[in-house]
């Protein structure tokens, strides 16, 4: 029989048995004229039609039920469909490419040979187990996904080296689950057929090698190779078996790469951007340029949205962060998103994401930058997500200003119910349009008895937007500084500089439904008010961190004052951006000082920040922590590099990792327990490193800094 034959019955048959026929003696001397296309699905018994939308998903049994024959039967018919699939779509490789090279030929018919052997295996055992093929909906989603193909080197990459290849990781993972349940003749068949599907990946990467240019590594060559909705997230099981891909012939950096890629199997992925200047933009308008450390450190910190983002959402950055750094997240229990680097420029016409369906667009932060930034990608969004012109209005903006969080808390401030540990109204900042307005708040504040003052502008970053007035009379740079920040009709704040003895944040998210509270962190800035770390309690999603707890305690605030407290405003706050249309994520800034007259007071709205913040994405990483294990999440610079003993990031790291092993315990997904994890690449880090200290290692790691844990 002529090999163009036998593919042409198994391609169309309407039977089983004439599809797994083996007949002797089959030539390849006559492949005869290519197929124009491949059929919208191969010929197959009625029972075995690929199911359609309207029938739903047959549900893919779980490990803990597989102490079930019928339940194991169950999940062999998911393989066996997986097997009769791959045997079609290489009947149709051999009939769409007739002048493909006679030897790669002779290997797709002997693989074929294998995937029936397979699939006949697989309908035996399914049969002792009482299960009947086609008795489940199956799926097509192989078939649609590499009958497309238009040359070989797409079936080698899209079969081969993607579907064949998550074999090696599926059938070791389910042998083993069936050994654990005594299943000990699943489990050999299994076994059998890994050791079978090794060849199949050397025989697709053999030739795969010998079809991609030459200038290019495997990996790279795959990737481009690969058509959307495949991708390398496709070639990879539940836990990478490095070793069989290893006797496959895939070299490390291929199996490095593959292990650190994400990317969404099926779900539409969010897209986040880590833009935080955005105050900049608004405070300084479209001429804003960041000073140079400043964008060193949003290069440096790029990928942190990865800790916002779920495993098959996208994280745009400058540069797709290192595999080595990748790894090591991995293995601290942190999933990876699909990486996709930001053109230098505009967008591309034809950049994937612009094609492609997409869940939502999460910047850091929605203003101006962002707008543009993003602009290009809201063509495929969801009919739920709201137009992008409207994630930033003049209302939204308006939150921003550092003037609408005074003007809050001066509000709200009669309203609430017991104010005896709650800061007097004088401490509330004043706007101010012009200089000699501001030259009157400072002079009111000072004869209430504040003589330090502080003046920030309206809008601006955080520490960098601000002077403050320690000496009698201003000195000529500072009122140069105000006037200058007075241009265009823009504002300032004028405040009493207060003696803080605790700052901490309130993280909230505004959805459709309303507002809700997500927890609470302690917050650390330095002395000019700059954001240093961020830390939380075992029981942060309830209360407020310990120390603030303490101080108003021994100050004789009943133990819930401050939750009653927020209790009251959050209603107003709702309101509030409800009428500015706002929704997402925004942190509250709030402090605990000591007043003029010694007593302990509340300042509960310092700063309002509509957008995330360090101490959310602090929230977001205790989700990968041991439930009643404390954390910290710090930024540390130079200064601190040097009084450590370091002299770059990358030799601090090592030294740590050593000293502050990561440790994981629980079951079914090990957390957190001890440990310190570096958040950024500390080899690419030019001026700043993220990292995350939790459980015991949290105390000596800040001891080494030379700062006590709150």
């Amino acid at each position: 029989m002529e090999l163009r034959e036998l593919a042409e019955r198994i391609l169309f048959a309407t039977t089983l048995e004439e599809k797994l026929q083996e007949p002797d003696g089959v030539t390849d001397e006559q492949p005869g004229r290519a197929l124009e296309s491949a059929p919208g699905q191969p010929g197959r018994p009625r029972e075995l039609n690929f199911k359609t939308a309207a029938t739903g998903a047959a549900e893919f049994p779980s490990l803990q039920r597989l102490e079930d024959e019928r339940e194991r039967g169950r999940l062999l018919h998911f393989f066996c469909n997986h097997e009769l699939l791959a045997t079609e779509l290489m009947a149709l490789v051999l009939l769409r490419f007739p002048d493909a090279p006679a030897a790669f030929r002779r290997g797709v018919w002997q693989t074929l040979r294998e995937e029936q052997q397979h699939t006949r295996w697989y309908l035996d055992r399914m049969r002792a187990c009482g299960q009947t093929f086609g008795e489940l909906p199956v799926s097509g989603y192989f078939w649609r996904a590499v009958s497309g193909m238009q040359s070989p080197m797409d079936f080698v990459a899209g079969l081969s080296l993607t579907f064949e290849q998550a074999n090696l990781d599926f059938a070791r993972h389910y042998a083993a689950a069936f050994k654990t349940v005594g299943d000990d003749t699943s489990a050999g068949l299994l076994d059998a057929i890994y050791r079978d599907e090794i060849a199949h990946v050397a025989h697709g990467l053999k030739w795969f090698r010998r079809w991609k240019d030459p200038t290019l590594d495997d990996w790279s060559a795959y990737c481009r190779q690969l058509v959307f909705p495949l991708s390398p997230t496709r070639a990879k099981g539940p836990q990478l078996n490095v070793e069989g891909r290893r006797a496959a012939g895939l070299d490390a950096g291929f199996i490095a790469e593959l292990d650190v890629h994400g990317q969404s199997k099926g779900r539409t992925p969010t897209v986040f951007w880590f833009n935080p200047l955005t105050e900049g933009w608004l405070g300084r308008g479209p001429g804003f340029t960041p000073a140079a450390p400043q964008a060193a450190l949003v290069r440096d910190l790029a990928n942190l949205p990865q800790f916002l983002a779920r495993q098959d959402d996208v994280v745009l950055v400058p540069r797709r962060p290192a595999v080595e750094f990748l790894s090591g997240l991995k293995r601290a229990g942190f999933p990876l998103p699909e990486w996709v680097e930001l053109p230098a420029g505009d967008w591309p016409a034809d950049h994937p994401l612009r094609t492609r369906k997409l869940g939502g667009l999460r910047p850091w932060a929605w203003g101006p930058d962002s707008i543009a930034r993003l602009t290009p990608l809201s063509a495929h969004l969801p009919g739920g997500h709201p137009p992008i012109e409207h994630c930033f209005t003049p209302a939204r903006e308006r939150l921003y200003s550092k003037s609408w969080s005074a003007d809050f808390l001066r509000r709200i401030h009669p309203q609430l119910t017991d104010r005896t540990w709650l800061c007097a109204e004088e401490a509330i900042g004043v706007e101010c349009f012009s200089w000699s307005a501001v030259h009157e708040a400072v002079a009111e504040i000072r004869t209430r008895g504040h003589h330090r003052v502080v003046v920030k502008a309206a809008f601006g970053l955080a520490g960098q937007s601000a002077v403050r007035l320690w000496e009698p009379t201003l000195l000529p740079a500072q009122q140069r500084w105000i006037e200058g920040v007075l241009v265009g009709g823009r504002s300032v704040v004028v405040e009493p500089w207060l003696e803080r003895l605790v700052d901490f944040s309130v993280q909230l998210e505004m959805g459709p439904g309303g507002l809700r509270c997500l927890g609470f962190t302690g917050l650390t800035n330095d002395a000019r008010g700059q954001f240093q770390a961020n830390w939380v309690g075992g029981d942060h999603g309830r209360k407020p961190p310990l120390p603030v707890q303490s101080i108003l305690r021994e100050a004789g605030a009943p133990a819930n004052w401050l939750l009653r407290l927020y209790a009251e405003l959050w209603p107003v706050l709702e309101a509030d951006l409800r009428t500015a249309g706002f929704l997402g994520p925004l942190g509250l800034d709030a402090f605990v000082y000591r007043a003029a007259d010694g007593a302990v007071r509340l300042k509960p709205v310092v700063e309002l920040n509509p957008r995330h913040t360090m101490g959310r994405l602090t929230l977001e990483l205790m989700g990968r922590v041991r439930p009643g294990v404390g954390g910290e999440f710090r930024l540390l610079n130079a200064s601190h590099l040097r009084s450590m003993g370091g002299t770059t990031f990358a030799e601090l790291a090592q030294d740590w990792s050593r000293r502050f092993p990561v440790q994981r315990e629980g079951q079914p997904v090990p957390l957190l327990q001890d440990g310190v994890v570096f958040l950024n690449d500390p080899a690419a880090a030019e001026r700043v490193m993220a990292v995350l200290a939790v459980g015991p290692a949290r105390a000596a790691f800040t001891a080494l800094e030379g700062t006590p844990a709150p």
